[in-house]
């Protein structure tokens, strides 16, 4: 019995000490693709073993959690790393419509949205529910982060950085407080991915206006 208090006691603990990143690449037509990874760190008092057994850590949990008929789940890893003594998960899916997260159990209280703006503009969002911790852990040593990467104009946006269309959102739990929303508002391009042919196209030119150059200098 009080092993398994201790256990239970433990799981509640380490809610709150996962660090987590999820990275989204949001297609016009609002599809895309998904990387989530999780990560905690294990001290030496408490058995890998142990923590390894948790739900969160268990592929075949992992994967009910992101089941959809919406979604398609490309890869799930877990590993553990002896360098720094610490445990991770990352999951890869695919969905048709960022709108369908919602239709998954981990994602039961992110609210993404992506609804029509002005002028042929789309403003996407999502919720970023509150972290409890507890047990006198201190939540601003841990952190999660949200990277979207963007295939449009971006018009506005609430995310602490920026580098072109890659937005990201960084906050330690304590930041979170009883939530945050994410949102950005951009203009869709009308191409879902460059065509290669375009590539092509851009490196004849090149080569044509190098060899032009070339000739130039010599006469």
């Amino acid at each position: 019995m009080k092993k398994l208090v201790f256990f239970a006691i433990t799981v509640f603990a380490l809610s709150g000490c996962i660090n987590y990143e999820q990275k989204v690449l949001i297609y016009p037509d609002g599809s895309g693709k998904m990387e989530i990874h999780y990560w905690m760190y294990v001290p030496d008092s408490i058995a890998a073993n142990s923590i390894l057994n948790l739900g969160i850590f268990i592929p075949d949990s992992i994967r009910n959690e992101f089941s959809s008929p919406f979604v398609k789940i490309i890869d799930i890893t877990t590993f553990s790393d002896t360098t720094d003594s610490t445990i991770h998960s990352v999951v890869k899916i695919e969905f048709s419509s960022i709108d369908s997260l919602n239709t998954i159990k981990a994602f039961a209280q992110s609210e993404f949205s992506l609804k029509d703006g002005a002028s042929n503009q789309k403003i996407f969002t999502q919720f970023i529910p509150p972290v409890t911790t507890g047990f006198g852990i201190d939540g601003s040593k841990f952190f999660v982060k949200y990277i979207y990467e963007i295939r449009g104009d971006i018009i506005t946006h609430n995310a602490t950085s920026q580098d072109k269309n890659i937005l990201t959102w960084q906050y330690n739990l304590n930041e979170i407080g009883r939530g945050k929303t994410i949102s950005v508002t951009f203009k869709p391009y009308k191409l879902k991915e460059t065509p290669v042919w375009i590539y092509y196209l851009a490196g004849t030119v090149l080569l044509v206006v190098i060899f032009y150059l070339f000739r130039r200098k010599k006469d």
